[in-house]
């Protein structure tokens, strides 16, 4: 009998055991009980994510898996996006068919490193709708790749050398969040060109390489993550200091950072508020595609979105007469517009996209003020 599938099973276990020990770890910088359980929960998540795209991933008989939902989330999820991802060999071909179903925007990226259940190492090529032709109806067929297909480069996604998965953004600039609908149905779909027949029935040694991508995907986002931190101002647009945003030229290219989008002009930032405390944040909406601000708490996961204020697209948001805004992040509802629901956290990360602007950003302005004084 084989025990292939027992070993990794034992592996998978054992690495349960680490994250639980890791939640010590001096890397985090964790101070409270609350962080060290946020912590435990998002390995749960990142488990949970394992196993629904990593299990049974398959490239050459590939499906599309939702990246994120409101009880699923990791890696920056977004309230106003939908996501998909799937598994793909680079040196296959498949045939991708599916509709833009209102969406303001979609793009599909090659992601390099993730043969395996890797962490993505950087972004390969990328094609967004304003790149591929679109029928009135919204549907359109692309093709994917290594070698431009004879129909020519216009909907050819190029799979490029250690690509190992493709990631899907809808995104959906609505007063309510589009992962909150339970009607929103994005069409989509994706078919080997060349038939591999159907899949075998898994033995030990298959059944053991299913876990062991689990194993490897958990471990790249929980006890091998940040080991190496950059340090700061090694990414222009992530600040080195509590309640301020840096302001960095538009060319800060986000091609070297696993599951980032090549089209979004990034802003992040952390906030630091004493239990009185709230932070203001002045600001203009560039002519965009799309724009918000979303935060996050230690590990990039969004708090709950469907009781709370957590995130503000430039639909939900209140202009003043000259098109400018005020956010508020407070503890507790400080009874002003655009109010940010912090939860009570006295840490987390504010994280903004700017989604193909068509000017330069406006300076986002920053002041922590007394809530009495609001």
């Amino acid at each position: 009998m084989g025990d292939t599938a027992a070993t990794a099973m034992q592996e998978l276990s054992a690495l349960i055991a680490a994250i639980d020990a890791d939640a010590d770890h001096e890397r985090w910088n964790f101070s409270t009980d609350l962080d060290r359980a946020g912590y435990r929960e998002f390995a749960m998540h990142a488990l949970h994510h394992g196993l629904q795209f990593w299990l049974e991933a398959d490239p050459q008989r590939p499906r599309w898996y939702r990246w994120f939902s409101p009880t699923k989330k990791l890696l920056g999820d977004n309230p106003d996006s939908i996501y998909f991802g799937t598994a793909i060999d680079p040196t296959r071909r498949y045939r991708i068919r599916g509709n833009l179903a209102g969406a303001c925007y979609t793009s599909f990226t090659v992601e390099l490193g993730t043969a395996g259940g890797g962490m993505s190492r950087q972004l390969g090529a990328t094609l967004n709708d304003d790149e591929f032709d679109v029928d009135p109806d919204g549907s359109y067929e692309l093709i994917a790749s290594p070698d431009e297909p004879a129909s020519g480069p216009r909907n050819w996604l190029r799979l490029d050398e250690g690509a190992g998965s493709v990631t899907t953004r809808h995104y959906f600039e609505w007063r309510h969040s589009a992962n909150l609908d339970p009607n929103l149905v994005v069409p989509l779909s994706i078919t080997p060109l060349d038939d591999p027949g159907p899949p075998p029935v898994p033995d030990d040694a298959a059944v053991a390489a299913n876990i062991r991508r689990v194993v490897t995907f958990l471990r790249s986002v929980t006890v091998d993550w940040g080991h190496d931190p950059m340090p700061p101002g090694a990414i222009p647009w992530v600040s080195a200091e509590p309640n301020v945003f840096t302001n960095p030229p538009p060319d800060d290219g986000n091609l070297g950072i696993g599951y980032a989008a090549a089209d979004n002009v990034y802003r992040s930032a952390r906030w630091q508020l004493a239990p009185d405390e709230a932070l203001e944040i002045r600001g203009r909406f560039p002519r965009c595609r799309f724009a918000n601000i979303v935060l996050f708490n230690n590990h990039m996961q969004t708090p709950n979105y469907d009781r709370r204020q957590v995130s503000l697209n430039r639909v939900q948001t209140e202009h003043g007469p000259d098109g400018s805004f005020r956010m508020v992040l407070a503890h507790e509802d400080p009874g002003v517009p655009n109010w940010l629901d912090t939860r009570g956290l006295p840490h987390g990360t504010m994280f903004w996209r700017f989604l193909l602007p068509e000017e330069a950003l406006t300076p986002l302005e920053t002041r922590v003020v007394k809530v009495a004084d609001l």
